[in-house]
């Protein structure tokens, strides 16, 4: 094993995962805040320019497929910040914000996108807290926003 690849990014690469280069703030913010053992990540969408409602414009099966992109895009700012994954101890907790026409009944269903992620990547470190909210509108018009609390070895 290099010192550049650890356990976390050989089961990335064992699930198929590249990541991409993390991308920027959308706005006046920085990706991720450290403080006290503890890393905050800002709201992140699938790296797709996709735009759309839930129950409109996408089903949930489609939702499940944004809310996994917007994680990779958050293990991609996590490299960025700790420069390994293997830095993460826990995945603590996790908010999803689902873009859903009023009618959409199943905006937790769609988060699990995001959760099965950490689980495969991170095993038992990736069992979090959650809350998911549906929302009328979100910034772009993503489908799906997540922004999560990770515990991490001291940067």
């Amino acid at each position: 094993m290099s010192q550049v690849e650890g356990i976390t990014e050989r089961r990335l690469t064992e699930l198929g995962i590249v990541l991409p280069k993390a991308s920027h703030p959308a706005a006046k913010y920085t990706n991720c805040v450290y403080s006290n053992g503890l890393l905050f990540v800002s709201g992140k969408g699938p790296t797709d320019s996709v735009k759309g409602k839930l129950g409109q414009q996408f089903s949930t099966e489609e939702g499940y497929q944004f809310a996994r992109q917007a994680g990779i895009e958050v293990l991609a700012v996590l490299k960025s910040a700790l420069m390994h994954l293997d830095n993460v101890t826990r995945v603590v907790k996790v908010q999803g914000f689902v873009n859903a026409d009023p009618s959409f009944e199943e905006p937790h269903k769609v988060l699990n996108g995001f959760s099965d992620l950490m689980i495969e990547v991170f095993g038992d470190k990736g069992i979090h807290a959650r809350s998911v909210l549906g929302a009328s509108s979100l910034r772009d018009q993503l489908p799906v926003i997540v922004d999560c609390i990770f515990e991490v070895k001291p940067v």
